[in-house]
């Protein structure tokens, strides 16, 4: 199927890019057997948590940059449409009916890019998918409750080549505010008061692909170094819900938010 096809669908025509090649080194416990973006929350692999997310808001072409356990995501995929549903099989002709199949109107690109690329290198190697416009792009162990729709506007307004969306860490302890030794105000992990930081969730025109030098790249260093300089990189403060998934910790407290049912992150309908 030829890029370019979300439009057809029904979706927003700007492609996402997900970095989904990863080794997930800090999460090893749960990543032994699979690559970071299948690690499960909910039942559900933190890739289609994301995916799920950037469809609601219409967008519905997706390039999932691929490496380490490559072949874990494409059997994903390739059976996604009957492990969602009930079907039937003859087996002596192997015909196959699917029962109130539950789909997703997406279209998935699965693109081998190399088992040590780095970050940068993976979206250079992705140039003759992305070279027609405007794109976006994002990490594939990481969820939010992005206004993804104003944040492509925000990007479209500023003019420049690429936008990242800014948020501030979860703070890991408590914050207490004090009164010389009495303690006036006590914060049960705010989400304030370490800086802003890359949360992913960038908005990129093809001129990006310029800054980056080949395979060995990583994205979060010289190019945005030097898009910053250049003046070609616009921040999207996000004050709200962001989380990656970097350790064993972070994880749990998903899955958590995810059992309760308050995962800010899901702001699709349904149960799922």
């Amino acid at each position: 199927m030829a890029p370019g096809a979300a439009a057809d669908m029904g979706g927003i025509a700007v492609k996402v890019v997900v970095l989904a090649g990863g080794l997930g080194t800090r999460l090893q416990e749960a990543t032994a057997d699979k690559p970071k973006p299948m690690v499960e929350i909910g039942g559900r692999p933190i890739l289609w948590h994301i995916m799920k997310s950037y469809a609601h808001h219409g967008f519905r072409e997706f390039l999932l940059a691929l490496g380490h356990k490559s072949e874990l995501v494409k059997s994903h995929f390739l059976n996604y449409h009957y492990l969602s549903s009930s079907f039937s099989i003859e087996l002596r002709t192997g015909r196959i009916e699917t029962h109130e199949p539950r789909q997703e109107d997406w279209l998935v690109h699965l693109i081998d890019t190399g088992i040590a690329t780095q970050t940068g290198g993976r979206l250079k190697r992705l140039a003759p998918w992305v070279s027609d416009g405007t794109f976006m792009m994002t990490y594939g162990d990481g969820v939010a409750n992005v206004d993804l729709p104003r944040l492509l506007a925000f990007h479209r307004a500023h003019g420049r080549l690429a936008t990242v969306t800014a948020v501030r860490p979860p703070a890991r302890f408590g914050g207490l505010s004090f009164e010389g030794d009495l303690v006036r105000c006590f914060t049960e992990k705010p989400q304030i008061g370490e800086g802003w930081i890359n949360g992913g969730f960038f908005v990129l025109e093809p001129g990006v692909l310029d800054y980056i030098d080949g395979d060995q790249t990583p994205w979060e260093y010289a190019p945005l170094e030097r898009l910053a300089a250049a003046g070609e990189l616009f921040a999207y403060r996000h004050e709200a819900f962001w989380q990656c998934m970097d350790t064993l910790r972070d994880l749990r407290l998903l899955e958590t938010l995810w059992q309760q049912g308050h995962a800010p992150w899901k702001v699709w309908d349904g149960d799922d």
